[in-house]
């Protein structure tokens, strides 16, 4: 039986000292090559930037490694978010999660409502959402 509260807080370090190389292994996974992510050169001169920085969406994926640590893909319902800054090689990102609500659905399991923060070594926020998660087999006395 599964069994939260609201108020309740999950950390995680996503990783530390990000490579390029990570930046270059997204990119083909997700197959999102913008030369903004990969090619320094094109950052620097063309874009302007001190050079390469992270996909936003690799860290919102980081981001969410700990909601599914937490409550396992399966049960995840909703996950989304605003990138707040800019992730560079070398940051180490860190995940603040919270439990913000939880609802009875009156059948043994309860939505369970989270907001997510994750942050840089120098504690910019670089990451900010929420999501939700559907629980089946839930303690009825633990929602509220």
């Amino acid at each position: 039986m599964t069994s939260f509260s609201v108020g309740q807080r999950f950390s995680k370090v996503l990783v530390e000292d990000l490579k390029r190389t990570q930046l270059v292994q997204y990119a083909g996974a997700s197959g999102d090559f913008n030369p903004l992510h990969t090619d320094d050169m094109h950052a620097r001169e063309i874009a302007e930037f001190p050079g390469v920085f992270g996909h936003g969406m690799l860290t919102m994926a980081m981001t969410g490694t700990l909601l599914t640590d937490v409550v396992g893909i399966q049960d995840v319902e909703r996950f989304g978010g605003r990138f707040k800054a800019q992730v560079w090689p070398g940051d180490t990102l860190t995940v603040h999660m919270e439990i913000t609500g939880i609802t009875d659905d009156g059948q043994g399991g309860a939505g369970v409502e989270f907001s997510l923060s994750t942050r840089n070594q120098d504690e910019v926020e670089v990451f900010a959402g929420t999501a939700s998660a559907h629980l089946e087999d839930y303690a009825e006395e633990h929602a509220t």
